[in-house]
């Protein structure tokens, strides 16, 4: 296992598919072999058993890695450990360790016993015959060897086999008589030079000589993870003849002395510390008749400093290991392990191939032939063990000389890796291999973030591959069934349709397999890309056989190789005959077998009754029963700690002999071993979280498992007794009650099993029990667990969320939602989806999860306390224990589940514009501004295609033909339909429509008549739908172009009006024209947007001065004025309502006889610009979209009650679409869109939001009522009770408000007024409102500011200050007229304002100018000026320091004693256009501020530490402190209430914005600056280089920058 990088020949072999010699993939596992003689290191094995290999394992699993000791002597009777077998056996595991283990692989043992030395197996025959001619002189000896051995003429070259010695408990005289005439043979063989020394060590050598020759002796590359630990007693030669003594050594059948085993034990000794003196670590014991007492001080010495030497030489060979790993890390390195994998198996899986020649040179003739024109991928399919991975790896083997040309062959045997399980992880593998083969750049951060886009990269890259001309590009993927995602849903969205020149997809799937290939034929509709693979020929399977015997060295008898045809008649399928191959090879020449089962399922049900046969029916019901069980695989590890745990397994396994400990029992691993080795190719090894994990290699093999072993209530058992494993229940010391059948009472027993904490580590999570946990107690029926451990455990959440993703998350609840009645579930998962925004901005750590959690699931808390409540508790208590700087939620103030919102779905690159509904099929097909049309299953929310071809902006799309197809038309001037059900491209048409992208581009199709109408500028082109024909072009004015046109089916007319208000008609079938008429009811206006009737034949045309106007063939009539300009037309799907957008505003109309009527008295009201409208499913609601980002839905049965205000995507709502009870919003500024659900209120809801779209709102009462201007009426001021959720009053104005302040202490509500007045509400009466007038008639108030003690009011203007006195008074304070008042003199205009109890005043300007102003001595001191406008100053409480924002993120800390910044912090990131807002903490040490951005930030003032920073999906309009924290209401119509916690020391402080994508903190100290200058200054005159440097260094205190 090398540990540098590999070559750059190896790697450009690896990326292009080619086979070759292949590097061994490095380890995540430590697998130590020990290696000892079975009774004389009794007392050592179970003294590391219980003190050293658990700190090993604990040391292992702290750094990813899975511990696993192999000591095939423990827990088994003498004469198991010293069985023939057993000595293969041993030797295959010391291989396996030193292959496979990172670090210590081989631990020895040695003591006074060499053991005895074991009988081979097999002898080939000219070894027998030397042997034997060295026997004939003794007719005794060699009729006692051949009687123990009898010729197999199935080997080759033949050999002879071992029969089954006696048994006994030890080793009978037969045994030793038998090994000493061989030794003798073999003795005088070797002397006459006819055996080898190799061949003569076969003889001579004893177990363990046998383990430390390979482990150790034979090694060249040195030590390599070994280790001997040498047990030396002090004059045991003097005592060698006491009973104790012998005892310790080895003895001969009579009991004397065994000097020869002696001798080579002391040769043993030598040679290890001639070779290698470095792996010894010689304890020295004193003699004493008690030496193994366990009272006896020095063994117990001895043994602990054993276990000590064993920890700290395993941990440091870890170490070693991880450091030579991490010096030669290599680039990309799962990468190259995946396709090596992937190389690997396909490699095992050709080497018997046979058959098929006709099939490939099929293949390879079809691929020739579409290699230069596009073409539909090519599926193969068949049943089960018909053969098609070994026929796709054969093809990806052969594909250079199939195709006739260089190419790039990409491989995955889908399943049988964690990378190839699930399409995300699939298909970024893929790129990443297609793009290092072609040298083009890696797939970006944000593209891996959603699995759209890597399905869009994906389908982009193929066609970039293509365009290239060079190599061609092969895909193979074998078995789409296995990759998760197919089964959930009803298509297959990543797979491409289409594949464009020199890039060929070639698919295996499985017929009649649990509906795959029906999914796969949702996307590929063409027959001919579907060939069936069939079954070999009777000569190729007797073929295949053949070849499989002779890669194995084995042959058959005539005889049996009859019988073998004759169980296999006509057989071709490989499964079937791999497995009669797996049985034949087992038969010896002597061997009379029996007939053969006639099917694969019989065949397998064979195979499980020979193994109950050899190792017992429990045994292997349970271990087949447990990797079938497994979610995902158990590695070898984990399978035998699950064993030790299964009482029933180690009750049979100890009914004739004792467990060797009484203080721990295990499940012994040499018969996991043997039954391991017999179930040869039947087990699976699959690479997942690094590990390597066993599973059933066949899936007719699971199928049987299940059947056979896990009917009924065993499948509950196997899963309970894995949930019991991971959930850690008999870990670290927990004892565990069992009644073994020699005790016969309980007793209780430590497993020794492995601790499943959910962190190892603070950054490695416990991946495995992540994984496996859910699933077993879900399938062990263990709900309350399952709910208690998982589902209703933060800590579980936060584990599973910040290791796997969010997307992991869901999986375990949508795995769990369907077998469980839990309806808080679904909050508790619906919560987890709203987190998507603020993952995929800020990254996932724990902090941002337990916040989000409990900003959304703290409404719920107490209606709910089972599940809901006892997560928010636990966030809680983590918020209270952590170590960092904290923003902790006190109430729900995110957007709750149970809402509106039903997804955020990002996989575009850029912008949306365009949108349309497929109801039928439940798609939503979206077209971008980089002329992607992409194709989203709404049900699963998934890409289903991502159809590419536009090279411009996609302008509209329209779907039609009940849903299953769409056209779109783009800035490329090309028409495209599109069959949405396989993502394919029926035809493309050149519209040639107008260059202009300011043009409006319309789409109207006519089914009926098969015709698509395309509208552009002063050209309408008439297209037949099937043939892509041009019925009619039809050219206008090109100096007055149409602006609006409409298809009128029902009056077989096209109507145009052109911007010089010309109305054309036009026959809808000929294109001629009828008729041309200039607009009677308008003058002076040009039309803007309109909008078809299709029932009466009519056009709605809105104009740029507020007109709306009726147009048909007869004429037009005015139906009514707007204020402004018709931004839009929108009518609902009856045709019975109408929406104008106008300005801010948007009027709804009721059509009538005549045409329409004002539907509502009143219009309803955004705070911008309204952009678009779209009707309810039942005219029901309307919803609206604003510029400002913000979506309104009005109710229409409540004349225009306003329900609800949701926040869009952070940019303007250009788009909406309505599909059913849904809606779509979108923007071409954002490349996610928002889907809504307009039945919610159906949903159990959280306290109704306070609804302000102004973000003027003020608080009082600590929160408990938020005021703002009330909505459709800004005349009035909303007093909403937050703890009921619903307005208590509201107050009269009189005039428009434009700002609002409250005096908590004072009990007074301040409203600034457009009209200059401020209206002063006593908050505990009605009545006596004060009046403060404006200095100058109609001057608006700009923004008003409180002193910290409420003692002042400053009132500012446009370029006026106001500064008023409030004194006490009965029953409410008096306002006194101005004490002060000032003009700033300046063109530009005051944008925020502070006061100071010594009547100073700072105000910023919208110009970024920012002025301290002395009211006393009527001085004015100008602050170093913002970039732009400044959004907000505050004073601190005790009045010395104050804080500025402006609109370029940047915060000024100021010293108000020398007027001058102490710091300045700036900010920037991709999302961040400024500051909001900002306060002082209560005690000055913090500033709060509200950012742009919808996150909130911490900020030190003493050091200018940014602390905290989070996202709260929604801008905070203002934010007032409290004793521990601050509240702040938001724009989502929350009142954030939150504490901060701030530990004394933070020295360990997090990065808050370590996981933020592209933002980058600056915070500059005027101190560093002052003193850096001044060690320039010294610099410049000769003086103080060093110090300069330093200070230089230092200029700016932190800067965090994250790519």
């Amino acid at each position: 296992m090398s540990a540098g990088p590999l070559s750059p020949g190896t790697r450009r072999r690896l990326l292009q598919g080619q086979a070759g010699p292949l590097p061994e993939p490095p380890s995540n596992s430590v697998a130590i072999f020990i290696s000892s003689t079975v009774s004389d290191m009794d007392a050592e094995r179970e003294a590391l058993q219980t003190t050293a290999y658990p700190e090993v394992q604990t040391f292992c699993q702290k750094h990813g890695l899975m511990f696993e000791v192999v000591d095939l002597r423990w827990g088994i009777q003498h004469t198991q450990a010293t069985d023939h077998m057993t000595t293969e056996l041993c030797l295959e595991e010391l291989d396996r360790c030193r292959k496979t283990s990172l670090g210590p692989a081989f631990v020895a043992l040695l003591g006074d016993q060499y053991g005895p030395c074991p009988v081979p197996t097999l002898i080939e025959e000219k070894e027998w015959e030397a042997l034997r001619a060295q026997l004939t002189a003794r007719p005794g000896d060699l009729e006692l060897v051949a009687h123990h051995f009898r010729r197999d003429e199935n080997t080759v070259p033949p050999s002879y086999v071992l029969q089954a010695l006696g048994t006994g408990d030890t080793r009978g005289p037969e045994e030793a008589t038998l090994t000493s005439v061989l030794r003798c043979g073999a003795q005088e063989a070797r002397r006459l030079g006819l055996i080898t020394q190799e061949q003569w060590h076969r003889y001579q050598r004893s177990v363990i000589e046998w383990e430390i020759e390979r482990g150790l002796l034979s090694l060249t590359d040195g030590e390599q993870g070994a280790t001997v630990f040498l047990r030396e007693i002090q004059d045991l030669n003097r005592h060698i003849l006491e009973d104790c003594a012998l005892k310790m050594v080895d003895r001969l059948a009579d009991g004397c002395l065994d000097t020869d085993a002696q001798n080579l034990l002391s040769n043993l000794k030598g040679r290890i510390a001639d070779m290698q003196p470095g792996v010894l670590r010689a304890h020295h014991l004193p003699w004493s008749r008690d030496l193994v007492n366990p009272k006896n001080k020095a063994h117990a010495r001895y043994l602990q400093e054993l276990g000590e030497q064993f920890v700290a030489r395993a941990n440091h060979q870890v170490l070693e290991r991880l450091r030579e790993l991490e010096a030669g890390r290599q680039e990309l390195a799962w990468l190259y392990q995946e396709i090596r994998h992937h190389l690997g198996l396909s490699a095992e899986a050709t080497r018997s191939f046979c058959g098929r020649q006709e099939l490939l040179a099929r293949v390879g003739q079809r691929l020739r032939q579409s290699d230069n024109h596009p073409h539909t991928p090519l599926v193969l399919f068949g049943p089960p063990g018909i053969g098609k991975t070994a026929l796709m790896c054969k093809l990806a083997e052969q594909m250079p000389g199939l195709l006739g040309c260089k190419t790039v062959t990409v491989l995955r045997l889908l399943g049988t890796s964690q990378m190839s399980r699930d399409a995300h992880s699939l298909l970024q593998s893929i790129c990443f291999q297609v793009c290092l083969a072609y040298g083009l750049p890696l797939p970006p951060a944000q593209v891996l973030e959603a699995h759209t886009r890597v399905v869009q990269f994906f389908h982009t890259l193929l066609h970039t591959v293509s365009c290239r001309n060079f190599e061609s590009l092969v895909i193979l993927l074998d078995s789409v069934e296995d990759v998760d995602s197919t089964h959930r849903w009803r298509r297959v969205p990543w797979l491409p349709p289409k594949c464009p020149p020199r890039v060929h997809l070639i698919f295996s799937a499985c017929s009649g397999q649990r509906g795959v290939l029906d999914a796969v034929q949702q996307t590929l509709t063409d027959p001919e890309s579907y060939w069936e693979v069939k079954p070999l020929s009777s000569n190729q399977g007797q073929e295949m056989i053949r070849l499989l015997l002779a890669a194995s060295r084995r042959t058959l008898s005539p005889g049996q190789r009859d019988l073998l045809w004759a169980g296999l008649p006509e057989c071709g399928h490989p499964g079937q005959l791999r497995l009669a191959f797996e049985e034949a090879r087992k038969w010896a020449s002597f061997t009379v077998p029996a007939p053969l089962a006639s099917t694969a399922e019989e065949m397998l049900h064979e195979l499980c009754a020979r193994l109950e046969q050899t190792h017992g029916q429990l045994l292997v019901a349970h271990v087949l029963g447990y990797i079938v069980s497994s979610r995902h695989g158990l590695s070898e590890a984990e399978l035998k700690d699950v064993l030790s745990l299964d009482d029933e397994v180690l009750q049979a396994v100890y009914q004739d002999w004792a467990p060797p400990s009484k203080e721990l029992l295990r499940f012994p691993p040499l018969l996991w071993v043997r039954l391991r080795r017999d179930l040869g190719n039947c087990l699976a090894r699959r690479p997942v979280d690094g590990f390597t994990l066993l599973a059933v290699a066949h899936r007719q093999l699971a199928e049987v498992v299940r059947e056979r072993y896990l009917s009924g209530p065993e499948k509950a058992m196997r899963h309970g007794i894995l949930a019991d494993f991971f959930l850690g229940a008999w870990s670290q010391g927990t004892k565990k009650l069992i009644t073994l059948p020699l005790v016969g009472k309980p007793l209780n027993l430590d497993r020794k099993v492995a601790p499943q904490p959910l962190w190892f580590s603070d950054t490695v999570a416990n991946l495995r029990k992540l994984k496996e946990l859910p699933y077993h107690l879900l399938h062990s029926g263990r709900l309350e667990e399952l709910k208690e451990e998982v589902l209703g455990s933060m800590s579980w959440i936060s584990c599973r969320g910040v290791s796997g993703g969010i997307e992991s998350l869901l999986d375990d609840f949508d795995l769990c939602a369907p077998h469980m009645d839990c309806p808080e579930m679904g909050l508790v998962r619906e919560a987890l989806q709203l987190c998507r925004p603020a993952v995929e901005l800020r990254g996932l750590e724990r902090s941002i999860l337990y916040t989000e959690i409990l900003a959304r699931l703290h409404f719920f808390a107490t209606s709910h306390p089972a599940l809901v409540g006892e997560l928010c508790q636990q966030a809680q208590r983590w918020f209270r224990e952590c170590p960092h700087p904290v923003l902790v939620p006190l109430v729900g103030f995110l957007q709750p589940p149970g809402g509106p919102l039903r997804a955020t779905l990002t996989g575009c690159h850029k912008g949306i514009t365009a949108m349309a509904w497929s109801l039928e099929e439940r798609l939503l097909v979206v077209g971008t501004q980089d002329g992607i049309v992409a194709v989203w299953d709404m049900e699963e929310h998934q890409v289903i295609h991502i159809l590419t071809g536009h090279t411009g902006e996609v302008r509209c799309v329209t779907v039609f033909a009940r849903g299953t197809q769409a056209i779109s038309a783009s800035k490329d001037r090309t028409l495209r339909l599109w069959n949405l059900l396989s993502g394919q491209e029926k035809f493309t048409i050149w519209d040639g429509g107008s260059k202009d992208p300011t043009v409006p581009q319309s789409l109207h199709v006519d089914e009926a008549k098969k015709v698509v109408y395309s509208a552009s500028g002063s050209k309408v082109n008439a297209w037949n739908l099937e043939t892509a024909e041009l019925i009619f072009h039809i050219r206008g004015d090109a100096s007055d172009p149409w602006i609006c046109t409409a298809a009128l089916a029902s009056q077989a007319t096209l109507l145009t009006v052109s911007e010089g208000s010309v109305v054309s008609l036009w026959s809808s079938a000929t294109g001629k024209a009828q008729g041309k008429q200039r607009l009677s009811s308008i003058k002076e206006e040009t039309p803007t947007c309109g909008v078809s009737m299709q029932k009466p034949g009519h056009m709605v045309v809105g104009f740029s001065k507020g007109s709306i106007s009726l147009v048909s063939s007869e004429g037009d009539s005015l139906l009514g004025k707007l204020p402004e300009a018709v931004g839009f037309l929108v009518i609902s799907e009856d045709e019975s309502l109408l929406a104008a957008g106008f300005g801010r505003s948007v009027r709804i109309f009721l059509a009538n006889s005549q045409g329409f009527n004002r539907f509502m008295a009143t219009d309803l009201e955004h705070e911008d610009t309204v952009e678009t409208a779209a009707f309810g499913p039942e005219n029901n609601v309307i919803v609206t979209g604003s510029r400002d980002a913000l979506i309104q839905v009005w109710s229409l049965s409540e004349q225009g009650t306003l329900l609800a205000i949701l926040e869009g995507v952070g940019a303007p709502v250009s788009l909406l679409a309505q599909g059913g009870a849904l809606v779509a919003s979108a923007s071409p500024q954002s490349s996610s869109f928002k889907v809504w659900d307009l039945t919610y209120t159906q949903k159990p809801r959280a306290p109704a939001p306070f609804l302000d779209r102004t973000g003027l709102t003020a608080v009082s009462h600590n929160g408990s009522y938020i005021y703002f201007p009330k909505i459709g009426d800004k005349n009035k001021v909303t007093i909403w009770d937050l703890a009921e959720g619903e307005e208590q009053d509201a107050l009269d104005t009189s005039n428009e408000v434009r700002c609002l302040e409250v005096a908590e202490q004072a009990k007074l509500l301040f409203t600034g007024l457009v009209s200059g007045i401020v209206l002063v509400f006593p908050l505990n009466s009605r009545q006596d409102v004060m009046c403060i007038p404006p200095p100058e008639a109609r001057k608006a108030v700009n923004c008003m500011a409180l002193s910290k003690g409420e003692e002042h009011l400053a009132i500012a203007y446009d370029s006026i200050v106001l500064v008023l006195d409030i004194n006490p008074g009965d029953p409410c304070p008096v306002i006194d007229g101005p004490t002060y008042t000032f003009y700033t003199q300046l063109p530009v205009t005051i944008s925020s304002v502070a006061v100071l109890a010594d009547y100073r005043v700072i105000y910023g300007m919208t110009d970024g100018d920012l002025f301290l102003y002395e009211c006393a001595n009527s001085k004015v001191f100008p602050l170093e000026a913002h970039g732009s406008r400044v959004t907000c100053v505050e004073v601190s409480h005790k009045e010395q320091l104050a804080v500025s924002g402006s609109e370029e993120a940047l915060l000024c800390l100021w010293d108000l004693e020398v007027c001058k910044w102490k710091f300045e912090m700036s900010y920037t990131n991709s999302y961040c256009p400024g500051v909001q807002c900002a306060c002082f903490s209560k005690d000055d040490k913090y500033v709060y501020a509200g950012l742009r951005d919808r996150s909130i930030i911490v900020w030190s003032v003493l050091d200018g530490t940014l602390l905290a920073s989070q996202f709260v999906h929604a801008i905070v309009n203002r934010i007032i402190p409290t004793s521990n924290g601050f509240i702040a209401p938001t724009r989502h119509g929350y009142l954030i209430r939150e504490r901060f916690q701030c530990p004394s020391s933070r020295t360990s402080q997090q990065d808050p914005l370590k996981n933020f994508k592209k933002a980058v903190w600056m915070v500059k100290s005027r101190q560093r600056e002052e003193l850096a200058a001044a060690a320039g200054a010294l610099q410049d005159s000769g003086l103080g280089g060093a110090q300069r440097n330093e200070c230089k260094s230092n200029k700016r205190s932190q800067v965090c920058l994250i790519v």
